[in-house]
């Protein structure tokens, strides 16, 4: 997929506020997993066989090294869960994603985006997995983002002090992932915060300058990941 300036731009402020020795950011895909057209129509019971299944196929990704993180949303939303891919491509990525035997049931779908990321994690332990509920937000196209607004000297002060905030709850240990997305949609990037509540979550991202001027808008959910994959 390619990526445009106006991503690359927001690429490059994302490395050069989170350099660190010799951290970098690094492409990964993101395959958000949503409901499918058979989860209503499927009786409870295969649904329940059908999902022991794709959770098994997940962690066969995990142990594989293939996702480097995954796991499902702890709400009912249409937006089921995450999986985060090391993979060479797109298309890689989504074969890997198809052998999911709820994709192919029908019961979940998958919508596949290029994502950066610091390589900060770790190797899931599969043997006796454990789970932790955080918080995952995606950033989302807000109704005050214009089309070539970020060549404007305003936006590009915004945009920094947007990576100081990012930084700010990086360094607090409250925000544990960001990163932006590489395709230049209405899903601009996420934050992912290790916080008490959804509550927290939210206020914490409502200190972000492009949040509060309605330049991006952000979407949260319980998220259930794997217990030390994330530092």
């Amino acid at each position: 997929m390619k990526i445009k300036v106006a991503s690359i731009a927001i690429i490059i402020l994302f490395a050069s506020a989170f350099a660190n020795g010799q951290n970098k950011l690094v492409q990964f895909q993101m395959s958000i997993m949503k409901k499918g057209p058979k989860w209503d129509t499927t009786k409870a019971t295969d649904r329940d066989s059908i999902l022991k299944q794709h959770v098994a196929h997940a962690i066969s990704l995990l142990t594989s090294g293939k996702a480097v993180i995954a796991g499902p949303f702890g709400d009912d939303s249409e937006m089921a869960g995450i999986f985060i891919l090391r993979a060479n491509s797109a298309t890689e990525a989504q074969a890997w994603v198809d052998e999911d035997p709820s994709v192919k049931a029908g019961l979940l779908t998958s919508e596949m985006h290029p994502w950066f990321s610091e390589d900060i994690y770790k190797k899931a332990d599969t043997s006796a997995l454990k789970f932790e509920k955080i918080y995952f937000g995606f950033l989302k196209r807000g109704p005050n983002r214009k089309e070539g607004d970020g060549n404007t000297p305003e936006i590009q002060e915004l945009q920094k002090a947007h990576i100081a905030n990012i930084v700010r709850l990086a360094n607090s240990k409250k925000m544990v992932m960001a990163g932006p997305f590489g395709d230049d949609g209405d899903l601009r990037g996420i934050f992912v915060f290790r916080v008490a509540s959804l509550k927290e979550a939210q206020d914490l991202a409502a200190t972000d300058p492009m949040i509060k001027i309605d330049r991006l808008r952000i979407e949260l959910h319980p998220w259930n990941v794997p217990v030390g994959v994330l530092r």
